[in-house]
C-alpha cells in the first residue's frame, strides 16, 4: 500500500518548485533596472550573452542554447535587429538556415553590460566558492529535470 503524504508535504512553503518560482520572479525583478539602462529585456539579454560568447550562431543553435522555441525566439531577434544590435543573414547555400551576428552596436553594448553579472551575483552569494557550489547544485538539478 502506498504511503500517503503528510499534510506538511503539501504546504506551499515546503515545495521546491514554488521556491524556484519565487527565485526566478525575484531575479527577473532584480535584473529589470540593470537591463533598462541597456534598453534590453531579460530574454533579449540572454540572447546577447550567447552571441557575446560566440557570434554567428544559427537561429536553431540559439534556440537550443536558450531552451526557446522559434515562436519565442523569432520576435526577440526581430526586436534586437530593429534596435540595430544584431543582423540576421540567410545562408545562400540553404535558405532555411539563418545566422545571427552582432552589429557594431551589439558589441559596444557588451562593454556596458560587463558589470551586470557581478551586481546580481552579490545579491545571491558573496563568496566565490559558495557561488560555485550553488552553481554546481543547480546544474545537477537542471540535468536531472531534463532527463
Amino acid at each position: 500500500m502506498a504511503r500517503q503524504p503528510s499534510p506538511a508535504q503539501l504546504l506551499l512553503d515546503n515545495q521546491l518548485c514554488f521556491l524556484f518560482h519565487r527565485i526566478a520572479r525575484d531575479l527577473n525583478a532584480a535584473y529589470r533596472p540593470l537591463l533598462a539602462d541597456l534598453g534590453l529585456t531579460y530574454p533579449q539579454y540572454l540572447v546577447m550573452l550567447v552571441l557575446w560568447e560566440r557570434d554567428g550562431r544559427t537561429v536553431g543553435e540559439l534556440g537550443q542554447e536558450l531552451c526557446l522555441d522559434s515562436g519565442t525566439l523569432s520576435p526577440l531577434l526581430r526586436r534586437l535587429e530593429a534596435m540595430e544590435l544584431v543582423e540576421r543573414q540567410r545562408d545562400p547555400a540553404d535558405e532555411r538556415r539563418v545566422t545571427v551576428h552582432l552589429s557594431r552596436e551589439g558589441w559596444a553594448l557588451r562593454r556596458r553590460a560587463r558589470n551586470i553579472p557581478q551586481a546580481l551575483g552579490h545579491k545571491i552569494v558573496d563568496d566565490p566558492e559558495e557561488y560555485q557550489d550553488l552553481h554546481t547544485q543547480l546544474t545537477r538539478i537542471a540535468q536531472r529535470l531534463e532527463a
